[in-house]
């Protein structure tokens, strides 16, 4: 099997292939468009190995929001009783039709995602975590990577996305692509992490948007600038923006040469250019 030197991870976010303020709305001319620019860079670089993520945005999180899906069901089981991996027994039927429905959405998101993949001519495979992984406080503990690496040493496009997962601690949880990328970022050699969505990267002074922030080194991200960037506007049960900087910050600490870009996709070639290696949006660095 071919040696897999270098992984990039590239994100589409939720508010940027759907409406996340129009329940269950995908932006499909959005999607043709970058799953244009993707073959276009893919075409260019082939030794380029590449896993895409998504989030759920209008289609899972509206759900997710309803039930509760990502706080959890926390075991209910009797003192003597075995350890059920996290399920409980008992159950709470509304969290697990919630859990379901949340699974349903994000699945449905997907199918527009691959679709648009495969009509670029990108030959895009969907692992879907609820699938496929468990978590323990929505840190994932189980997967086989193996289907992944296969995928990549035959030229597919691994696709991942924000899903439900069953959890040790929690019963079950929603996963985001920040965690499962987490998690693969122990299974590949990444060097790269790319969150492409609707803000041209991180604001300082958000929701104004007068000071865009080009660079944050880890080294100064201290308490004032901490304070100083917000969460997001729409329904995001998985974190906003400060969350997302603080996830790739915890990543890069624990990855050795990992850089990480947070940037708008919206803009004609700015996805390609950002798979290029140009540094667009804001750059996170050690």
């Amino acid at each position: 099997m071919p040696m897999i030197n270098e992984v990039v991870f590239l994100k589409l976010g939720g508010s940027l292939i759907t409406d996340k303020d129009a329940a269950y709305t995908p932006r499909l001319d959005t999607l043709k468009n970058l799953a244009l620019e993707i073959k276009t860079v893919l075409d260019s670089a082939p030794a380029l190995s590449l896993i895409l993520g998504h989030g759920s945005g209008s289609f899972g999180h509206v759900a997710a929001k309803k039930y509760g899906t990502r706080e959890g069901l926390p075991l209910r089981l009797p003192p003597n009783s075995p350890n059920l991996g996290g399920v409980s027994q008992n159950g709470d039927w509304e969290y697990w039709q919630g859990f379901a429905e949340v699974r349903y959405q994000a699945a449905e998101l997907n199918r527009f995602v691959v679709q648009a993949l495969l009509e670029a001519g990108i030959p895009a495979l969907p692992f879907p975590p609820s699938a496929s992984m468990i978590s323990d406080n929505r840190k994932v503990i189980h997967h086989n990577v193996e289907t992944i690496r296969r995928a990549l040493s035959a030229g597919l496009l691994p696709v991942v996305q924000g899903d439900v997962a069953f959890d040790e601690s929690l019963g079950g949880t929603i996963l985001s692509t920040e965690d499962v990328f987490a998690f693969l970022a122990e299974q590949f050699p990444v060097s790269r992490i790319l969150l492409a969505g609707i803000e041209a990267g991180v604001w300082e002074d958000f929701p104004a948007r007068n000071r865009l922030l080009k660079e944050i080194q880890l080294s100064r991200y201290d308490e004032a600038l901490k304070g100083a960037i917000k969460g997001s506007v729409s329904a995001d049960v998985t974190g906003g923006m400060k969350a997302k900087v603080e996830e790739m910050f915890a990543l890069i600490q624990k990855n050795a040469g990992l850089t990480a870009q947070i940037f708008s996709a919206e803009e004609p070639g700015a996805l390609a250019r950002a798979l290029r290696g140009e540094n667009v949006g804001t750059l996170l660095t050690p």
